[in-house]
């Protein structure tokens, strides 16, 4: 797909991957909502976005609630046009582990508010972006790529259990979407990022982020360019769908 012209919805586009994935389709003349729960993030995102490009929009939406969501490609057809890409990026963090054991006693346990916190945004979220602009496109007849951001942590990760299994359920969601959606001339592909350069790697204590970089075969963290180059991957090959494409600097091998 040549980007130049298309209309892309980015969810969790306020900072880091988001921003950064953004950034990367409107410097090829791309048309970019941005969607993200932080209005204020968004209007100083876009102020970081290259100019005299493609049109530019954001929208605050909540990827849990099917209104907000069906609100955002509302705007985002009238404002930028038929929708050709999504990049299903939004997400949150609520560690934890299943029980905390102390003296031989469980001292704490995974809520199950903190479980479908987690679920909700990274897993239901993905769900109803991805359902909206398959009938987006298919309805304007407009061949286009679902792109969703799943995560090394898929295969299971201590402290993790919301996390891991959203993201293991992001992939199956993408292998599913492209045996479904390819009829209609859609793709659906995931990316499965290992640990890379933002805000939350940055507030790290030095000596702690540098024993955990010593892990990393490639020994450092990635950087969101190196991210939003892999969406370029996938939105431009055309023959690549139902997979995963794993950029993680050998972390899992």
């Amino acid at each position: 797909m040549d980007v130049a012209g298309k209309t892309f919805v980015v969810t969790g586009a306020a900072r880091g991957l988001g921003l950064a994935i953004t950034q990367s389709l409107a410097s090829q003349n791309a048309n970019v909502m941005m969607a993200d729960m932080d209005g204020a993030g968004l209007q100083d995102a876009l102020a970081l976005l290259p100019k005299n490009t493609g049109k530019q929009a954001v929208a605050v939406a909540n990827v849990t609630s099917e209104a907000d969501v069906k609100a955002l490609f509302d705007t985002a057809e009238s404002d930028l046009g038929s929708v050709s890409g999504l990049i299903n990026n939004a997400g949150i963090l609520r560690d934890g582990m299943l029980v905390k054991v102390k003296g031989g006693e469980v001292v704490d346990r995974m809520s199950l508010d903190v479980w479908q916190s987690v679920i909700d945004v990274n897993l239901t979220g993905v769900f109803l972006c991805g359902r909206e602009a398959a009938e987006r496109m298919i309805v304007s007849g407009e061949k286009g790529v679902i792109i969703n951001i799943s995560s090394i942590s898929r295969a299971g990760n201590t402290g993790q259990s919301n996390y891991a299994a959203a993201k293991a359920g992001v992939v199956a969601l993408s292998t599913t979407w492209a045996k479904e959606l390819a009829r209609y001339g859609i793709r659906s592909a995931a990316i499965a990022p290992g640990v890379f350069e933002t805000e939350m790697v940055a507030s790290m204590k030095p000596e702690a982020k540098e024993r955990f970089v010593q892990m990393i075969p490639a020994k450092r963290t990635g950087m969101v360019e190196e991210l939003a180059d892999a969406v370029n991957f996938i939105v431009k090959n055309d023959y690549y769908t139902g997979r995963v494409l794993e950029l993680d600097g050998g972390l899992r091998v």
